[in-house]
């Protein structure tokens, strides 16, 4: 039988062509190794103009080294390529125009107000959701700081905690507002004291067009610090959706978000519970019921967008136990598990994508792989003012 070939997609940060999470993919390609499977690393851009090559990025075990060589395209691709703005986003868009019918680990999912609409739809996951509107004007924050203290303002294509705002009315002065976020660059915005007749000036300079506002949680610990915590699902080896961990993250002095990228710090879920909420059959139960919640949500994503192999869901807790999905994020990274010590799961969340490709291209070619449901995806309808909530 032939060997398997994956190739992991991704995209270049900088004109000198550096890709991220490579000591991820070292690990990943070492694991494929020792079950039969050949990976190599590549982005759209690398596609050659005239012939049906790629100018591979190849790591070497032996050698511990990386190289470049012209590989045949491979038979999977798992697409690690987050949303990016500009060029190299446009090539991944026209290399999966191009090239679908190549197998692949998972499939695009939607911006985070499609895909809040998708899930508000479906009964079980409506508790789970904060009340989130899509921005459309300034009357937009001021109806939902009516029902609401506490809200965020989130771009609608994000990630990393970038360019989100906190808005917050303390209970001191009703004329006020606390705001405070992080810019595009994740840099921290100082705290802000603005009147309420000013505060639709304040956030002219945001161009809040392509935003979200979302019911806050309160999840400040008695330090001040926001936390959430990260709940990863992936397929294993068998094609079933599992729980790999979950982990907490804690939020630098002064951030609205716990992201590491952003100077958070990663804590094991048991231990931020035990700080946070009160009993341990209550503790138990939360666990229990955020990894119930993530397989419902993968399923019903994978089946309105087809294939999928991981899900990040970063989830926020109230104090009575409550859980809550902030996000959904189709491309993650596993840092957090290692940062935790959490060593036999750091390596699951690798070798899981390895295991599920090799799964994967069993079943398709011994001709077992289950037949594919169809979708027609018709567009929620929408609230000229504001969302479903």
């Amino acid at each position: 039988m032939q060997q398997p070939v994956l190739g992991i997609m991704t995209l270049y940060l900088n004109k000198a062509k550096q890709i991220e999470d490579r000591r991820v993919y070292q690990k990943m390609i070492e694991e494929g190794r020792h079950l039969g499977l050949d990976i190599f690393v590549f982005t759209p851009a690398d596609v050659h103009p005239t012939r049906k090559l790629l100018l591979a990025h190849i790591y070497e075990p032996s050698q511990r080294r990386w190289t470049r060589k012209w590989r045949a395209f491979p038979q999977m691709v798992y697409d690690r390529c987050r949303i990016q703005k500009g060029a190299r986003f446009q090539q991944l868009r026209e290399f999966r125009s191009k090239y679908g019918h190549l197998i692949y680990l998972n499939r695009p999912l939607r911006n985070k107000w499609t895909i809040y609409e998708v899930l508000f739809s479906k009964v079980p996951f409506k508790p789970h959701l904060p009340e989130t509107v899509l921005y459309r004007s300034h009357k937009d924050i001021e109806s939902m700081l009516k029902k609401t203290r506490l809200l965020y303002l989130k771009p609608v294509n994000g990630t990393g905690g970038r360019g989100i705002l906190r808005i917050e009315q303390p209970g001191t002065d009703d004329n006020y507002y606390v705001i405070q976020g992080r810019n595009m660059n994740r840099q921290i915005i100082p705290r802000s004291r603005v009147h309420r007749t000013r505060l639709e000036a304040w956030l002219r300079r945001w161009k809040l067009d392509h935003y979200l506002i979302q019911e806050g949680i309160p999840i400040e610990l008695e330090s001040g610090r926001v936390h959430d915590y990260r709940l990863l699902v992936q397929k294993n080896g068998q094609g079933k959706w599992e729980v790999t961990g979950c982990a907490g993250r804690v939020g630098p002095v002064r951030s609205v978000t716990s992201n590491l990228h952003g100077g958070g710090r990663a804590v094991p879920m048991r231990i931020l519970l035990d700080h946070w909420v009160t009993g341990e059959e209550l503790r138990g139960r939360i666990e229990e019921e955020a990894g119930k919640l993530g397989i419902q949500i993968a399923t019903h994503l994978e089946s309105l967008y087809g294939g999928l192999c991981e899900l990040a869901l970063d989830l926020a807790i109230n104090k009575e136990g409550h859980i809550y999905l902030l996000e959904v994020n189709p491309k993650p990274s596993r840092e957090v598990f290692a940062r935790i010590g959490e060593k036999d799961t750091y390596k699951k969340a690798i070798v899981r994508p390895v295991e599920y490709a090799l799964w994967l291209y069993r079943s398709k070619l011994a001709g077992n792989e289950p037949k594919k449901r169809k979708h027609t995806l018709k567009p929620p309808r929408r609230n000229k003012k504001k969302g479903p909530a």
